[in-house]
């Protein structure tokens, strides 16, 4: 079982710039999900990690370089995850790689990646792999969350934990349908240990929900 110590965090790195896939280096998912209570198979959520890359290049036939933007969409079954660090050398080993065309890249991001997330594992299955071309960086758009904004309330924060005790809702009105938003969800990666910081955009419907609570 591969650990966080024998990864290439923290530590000098050669630049490889011909296609690798044995720079992949997974990570299971399994250790970390016990120490915060889950266990076995069957997880009590549903959903995907959503990665986005900037910077993958490759060459076509000719040696002409080539760019693009690429999602990836990695199902939360996966046993595994890849540590960021090799991600990103093992897309920085098609900077020199020739190849036909961008289906090509597709296809290989999405084998190789394949292999290594259900590596070890008796269940096997697919990623979801989208490859955005120049001719369609423009649509690519950036914008902020919609939704009630809770950063702007002026709240005593003393608690660091998740603490399920300071969720309250008003059950003595009518139901509410509405969108609450923070940019001020922070957690600590389980590999380095570092602050992630993130936003979140919680839709309901219900009992309203205290939104200091």
């Amino acid at each position: 079982m591969n650990t966080p110590e024998q990864s290439q965090l923290g530590k000098s790195s050669a630049y490889i710039d011909q296609y690798d896939p044995s720079l992949l280096f997974p990570l299971p998912r399994a250790p970390k999900r016990e120490e915060i209570g889950l266990q076995g198979g069957q997880m009590p959520f549903f959903g995907a990690d959503l990665w986005t890359a900037f910077e993958l290049s490759w060459l076509n036939l000719r040696g002409k370089p080539q760019v693009a933007l690429v999602h990836f969409t990695i199902p939360c079954e996966t046993p595994n995850l890849i540590e960021s660090k090799s991600f990103k050398l093992y897309l920085n080993s098609f900077n020199n790689t020739r190849l036909a065309d961008a289906a090509e890249v597709q296809a290989r991001l999405r084998t190789d990646l394949a292999e290594a997330l259900w590596r070890d594992s008796e269940q096997k299955g697919s990623i979801g792999v989208k490859i955005i071309g120049l001719d369609r960086f423009d649509q690519e758009m950036v914008q902020e969350l919609d939704g009630l904004l809770l950063d702007r309330l002026d709240v005593e924060c003393t608690q660091y934990q998740p603490a399920p005790e300071l969720l309250r809702a008003n059950h003595e009105e009518g139901p509410v349908t509405e969108t609450l938003v923070s940019h001020l969800l922070k957690s600590n990666c389980l590999v380095t240990g570092q602050p992630d910081w993130g936003s979140v955009q919680i839709r309901y419907s219900g009992a309203q929900i205290d939104q200091e609570g």
